[in-house]
């Protein structure tokens, strides 16, 4: 399969308003953890357990952002970016999840979306990515139902502190990885492995979700909510009808697990026959609220999978034969034509709902070379996946704008600071940002749309 790369004929393709900024997150950026009466969370003691990161490394300092912000905010409009999607702390603002008020987390994110301003670029603010409050894991995390009401009460005051300055809201980032790979397979925050819990913490998330919504609509403000879900384009190795079906179980997996009840207000017939059973945690009206009207999904992708008939696998019956000619250093396949088919099968299959690619971006070994760092594969990655927007744009696809991965090089969770992602290189001796050739690259990709 050819490679094509960024033409500027493509640009055609581009509304004049089509949003392009860069994307973070609080845990991996801000540090300041033990800063102005936050709270403990959840990646906080995940990361005391030994063995659990690669480095042995934490989020306790990271990029320094907490203290840096107006420095990272400058950088940013020197590059042409007026986009910027960033999470809260929730232990910021309610040191325990619930109950008393942070008043210095406030007044924090209060200047923190002031410098925005200052500094002309618009904000995307994500609620919940991934950092639960200690005290409310405490109580039983996300496997408790009680948590979706403390998310909700949450996000009901975020809206009346920031809904009057802030056009759009996500819910959750990916909560995929916060069910499957913080309490199924146990490599994130908290650390669980149990199927079933699994489940049950999937289908409330899902229901806080609904409930923020809900909350927003209340407040009556004039911006947008959704959701973030990283998703991942499924390809059957062959026309074979078992092939066929085998790709069908792994898109459950991978995306309809979270699509379906937000999207259509029900689970995929197949996902008893992928998962094994059902949510335990399901109650009446649940679904109904789970699928509240929403007015943008956020798409984080990555990477893609070809699966094919395996009758000896567990539930799903698939074996994955996906080519690894092409990788990124987290060893993901590349394909950007993969994004372009996972946005039209979406258009497809779920109807008109406004889409933004909220993450993507590429992990590779970066190396300072005097003061430059010479990231060709992160720019052919990049400039591949804009050709599949391009090409999905002039397909039909509602395709409002996209934000890279990442601003900065940062805390990457399991891995902590062994893989980088950056368009801007961290010095961690000194918190020294230096661009590397992809910042420039896409800081001339944004003049060029100006002009």
């Amino acid at each position: 399969m050819g490679i094509t790369l960024w033409d500027d004929m493509m640009k055609v393709n581009f509304p004049k308003d089509f949003v392009w900024g860069v994307a973070s997150s609080s845990y991996q950026i801000e540090g300041g953890v033990n800063k102005d009466g936050r709270g403990s969370t959840i990646w906080d003691d995940f990361c005391a357990m030994p063995g659990v990161i690669a480095d042995g490394s934490d989020g306790a300092v990271a990029c320094d952002h907490y203290h840096r912000y107006r420095g990272d905010f400058a950088l940013m409009q020197s590059m042409g970016i007026k986009h910027y999607r960033f999470s809260l702390a929730w232990s910021r603002l309610y040191p325990d999840g619930d109950g008393e008020l942070n008043q210095a987390g406030l007044t924090f994110y209060t200047r923190l979306l002031d410098a925005l301003d200052e500094y002309g670029i618009e904000p995307m603010v994500t609620l919940y990515h991934w950092d639960l409050p200690s005290a409310l894991q405490a109580r039983g995390g996300w496997a408790n139902r009680e948590t979706a009401y403390a998310f909700a009460r949450y996000a009901k005051a975020v809206f009346a502190f920031f809904g009057h300055r802030v056009r759009r809201f996500i819910t959750h980032n990916e909560p995929w990885c916060t069910a499957y790979l913080g309490h199924g397979i146990g490599i994130h925050a908290p650390g669980i492995r149990d199927h079933a819990q699994m489940l049950d913490v999937a289908h409330h998330l899902m229901l806080s979700h609904g409930l923020a919504v809900q909350a927003y609509r209340a407040a009556g403000f004039a911006g947008e909510i959704g959701i973030t879900l990283n998703l991942n384009q499924v390809y059957p190795e062959t026309e074979r009808a078992e092939d066929i079906l085998a790709a069908e179980r792994i898109g459950v997996f991978h995306n309809g697990w979270f699509l379906d009840p937000i999207l259509k207000g029900s689970y995929s017939g197949l996902f008893g026959e992928v998962f094994g059973k059902m949510p335990a945690a399901i109650q009446e009206g649940d679904l109904e609220v789970i699928a509240q009207p929403i007015d943008f999904l956020g798409i984080n992708y990555y990477s893609y999978s070809v699966v094919a008939h395996d009758e000896n696998s567990a539930h799903a019956k698939t074996r994955n034969v996906t080519p690894h000619d092409r990788v990124t250093d987290m060893d993901w396949p590349i394909l950007g034509q993969g994004l372009r088919d996972l946005l039209i099968d979406l258009h497809q299959t779920y109807g008109k709902v406004p889409l933004y690619i909220t993450e993507n971006g590429c992990a590779q070994i970066d190396r300072l070379e005097g003061d430059r760092v010479h990231d060709i594969l992160r720019i052919n990655y990049l400039s591949e996946h804009f050709v599949a927007l391009s090409d999905a744009l002039l397909q039909g696809v509602p395709l409002l704008g996209y934000y890279a991965w990442t601003f900065m090089d940062n805390f990457e969770w399991g891995y902590g600071y062994t893989k980088t992602f950056g368009l801007v290189y961290v010095d961690w001796a000194t918190q020294t940002r230096i661009p590397k050739d992809s910042a420039f690259w896409y800081a001339e990709l944004l003049r060029s749309f100006d002009h």
